[in-house]
């Protein structure tokens, strides 16, 4: 098994909702620092949001009130609630995770990430 496999991405609409998941494996779960990045056409990587073991979350400026990220912790999964999507969100999202620090949404490279799911949001 994959340490981290995430899903959910698809296609929609300006204002449409998607919800990521990313279950992770046992042992990388334990990480202090869990993430979303999200990398464009271009390549080029933002970083989403982060959750630290306490639960505290943070969100880049441009998803807050929009982008819900939360944890089960029984189900060792990571989820990203999106919510009135603009072409703007568009890109691969990748969930992440490590005992790295500073833990904070502006993070784009972790130790350990999932192969991706593609967002594509159309205006």
């Amino acid at each position: 098994q994959a340490p981290l496999v995430e899903s959910g991405g698809g296609s929609v609409q300006a204002g449409g909702s998607l919800r990521l998941s990313c279950v992770i494996s046992e042992n990388v779960y334990s990480s202090s620092c869990m993430g979303w990045f999200r990398q464009n056409h271009a390549g080029e990587r933002a970083g989403v949001a982060a959750i630290e073991s306490d639960g505290r979350t943070s969100y880049t400026d441009s998803v807050k009130g929009r982008f819900t990220f939360s944890k089960d912790n029984a189900k060792r999964t990571l989820y990203l609630e999106m919510n009135n999507l603009s072409p703007d969100d568009t890109g691969m999202y990748y969930c992440a995770a490590d005992n790295q620090h500073p833990c904070w949404h502006g993070r784009t490279h972790y130790n350990n990430l999932g192969q991706g799911t593609w967002v594509t949001v159309s205006s």
